[in-house]
């Protein structure tokens, strides 16, 4: 069992929370009681996972609440949300960015360990930060056998646009919702970019780069994160732990 503050400070610095310019809140969320000792972690808080989760102390997960833009009123949909976790005593708690960017426990660095990827370096936007992998596949594969081994290691068959060199070897990635990155990817002067969503301009990139380009699924790129960083947690504070899937075919 941990307190609640110690587990937050905890992440909050192993993530470096504080380096993060980001469009949401990291960190605590939304407090519960102060003693976890059930720790349950999933991709979104989204309501069938707060339905879930009891009777966790604590819910950790790379998409939160809160975000810039949103109406502030609590109605309908946050109203039943926040119910739901005000009523059982459960925190929750929410890394976005830097449950991204993190070299082990982040979602580009266990993306990466799932497909066999040997990551070389990062990539970034100006003054933002390190949202993108560069890398080579485990060996050399065509465009076409590439998104087979995607849909096998991840379980969702990914839109794949074709590019133009026949065998891929090197591929720079950044999970969710990333596909903006596409340009930066071309600069690294890599095969193929693999994300989780797409854009309509996307594909007019992809073909005009030569990239060959995958969008393998928000929610499936991003699934082991939080995972990685829920283990990791349970074995420093010697937690009870619990991965809860809610499939989304996005």
């Amino acid at each position: 069992m941990v307190d609640l503050r110690a587990l937050v400070t905890y992440t909050d610095q192993l993530l470096g929370v504080s380096e993060f310019s980001d469009y949401c809140p990291n960190g605590l969320q939304v407090e519960g009681r102060s003693q976890v000792q059930r720790l349950v972690a999933g991709v979104t808080a989204c309501q069938a996972l707060l339905d879930a989760a009891p009777p966790a102390d604590a819910i950790l997960v790379h998409h939160g609440y809160f975000w810039k833009g949103e109406d502030p009123c609590v109605v309908g949909i946050k109203r039943r949300r926040l119910k739901t976790l005000l009523g059982h005593d459960i925190s929750l708690v929410a890394y976005h960015w830097p449950l991204d960017a993190h070299p082990v426990y982040g979602n580009n660095a266990q993306l990466a360990a799932v497909l066999g990827l040997t990551v070389e370096s990062d990539f970034r936007a100006e003054r933002g930060p390190a949202l993108g992998m560069v890398g080579r596949l485990p060996g050399p594969l065509s465009g076409a056998e590439f998104a087979a081994y995607l849909t096998a290691c991840l379980g969702r068959e990914p839109l794949y646009i074709p590019g133009s060199v026949p065998v891929l070897q090197r591929i720079a990635w950044s999970t969710g919702a990333a596909q903006s990155f596409i340009g930066m990817a071309a600069e690294q002067g890599v095969d193929a970019f693999l994300t989780g969503e797409v854009s309509e301009q996307t594909v007019h990139m992809a073909r005009e780069t030569g990239l060959h380009f995958y969008a393998a699924g928000h929610h499936a790129t991003e699934r082991y994160g939080v995972q990685a960083l829920g283990r990791h947690l349970a074995e420093r504070f010697q937690l009870d732990f619990q991965f809860i899937d809610i499939p989304n075919p996005a």
